[in-house]
């Protein structure tokens, strides 16, 4: 039977450390990823696994009744085996084949060959409709479980994003939360640029969602953020977490911009795992 792993705040902010630095030393190992997007990311999947939210099953990754996360940003790979690592999906030494020829740890996350992953992506602009259908089919068949899709701020440029916000919001999916990481940057520069999103919360509530704006790095907001979504009812909810790319090193903090899709280098990794202990 699926579980929620709950830790205590210093045991959480022991994991985040930790998996900062497997998230680096895995990424610079390989030569290639996104460190900088999955370093963004991890505040918010620590409350997730570790946290007491989501319930699931090492053990039994396919079982019916679990919740599903689904990290539609899937560039983010690195930041998710890492936590599946760590909650006993597969050992932890396995990070370090990142990329290479035979791992199932791809660049982007594969469903067929890593257990708990629920969807493979990296198609921007998919895992919001991969969890609708989740949510639904939960609904149909009776069962309580609840579906949580993660993406990029620059991801939600994409329509196909807002043509399933516009499905969950007209129906009523309250077993559907949205966590979009706000780290400002894509691509090539900085969202602002690009295709300003905000304001994100009355857009959102403009299609029949709950919407909420919180500090993505402080675990306690995304802990009471995610005890609030859980709440709601007859409406699904969404959590616009503002962060920061490459949040814990600064050479990634420093030029965002640069930074996308490119590991750290080897003569530049010592100093950033020691930021990473000091922080």
């Amino acid at each position: 039977m699926p579980q929620a792993v709950a830790k205590t705040r210093d045991e959480q902010e022991e994991i985040a450390r930790k998996l900062r630095r497997d998230i680096v030393v895995s990424t610079t190992e390989a030569g290639s990823g996104h460190p900088s997007t999955s370093l963004s990311q991890v505040e918010l999947m620590t409350i997730l696994y570790f946290g007491g939210v989501l319930r699931y099953d090492p053990t039994n990754p396919r079982d019916p009744e679990r919740d599903r996360f689904i990290l539609s940003k899937g560039h983010g790979a690195p930041g998710l085996y890492a936590f599946l690592a760590e909650a006993g999906y597969f050992p932890s030494e396995e990070l370090m084949t990142l990329r290479k020829l035979g791992s199932p740890l791809e660049g982007h996350p594969n469903m067929n060959r890593v257990p708990g992953v629920e969807a493979s992506t990296g198609s921007l602009g998919q895992g919001l409709s991969i969890g609708v259908g989740h949510a639904l089919s939960a609904r149909l068949d009776g069962l309580d479980f609840r579906v949580y899709v993660m993406t990029g701020d620059g991801e939600v440029e994409q329509g196909q994003i807002w043509e399933a916000v516009m499905f969950a919001g007209n129906h009523g999916l309250d077993n559907l939360t949205l966590i979009i990481d706000h780290n400002g940057y894509q691509q090539t520069a900085a969202v602002d640029e690009v295709q300003p999103l905000d304001p994100l919360v009355p857009k959102l509530e403009s299609f029949k969602w709950q919407a909420r704006e919180i500090d993505g790095h402080s675990l306690d907001e995304v802990e009471s953020a995610l005890d609030w979504a859980c709440g709601v009812t007859g409406a699904p909810q969404a959590i616009i977490a503002r962060t920061v790319k490459g949040k814990g090193v600064s050479l990634l903090e420093s030029a965002p911009h640069k930074w996308h899709g490119k590991p750290i280098p080897k003569d530049e990794e010592p100093k950033a795992l020691e930021e990473i202990a000091a922080s």
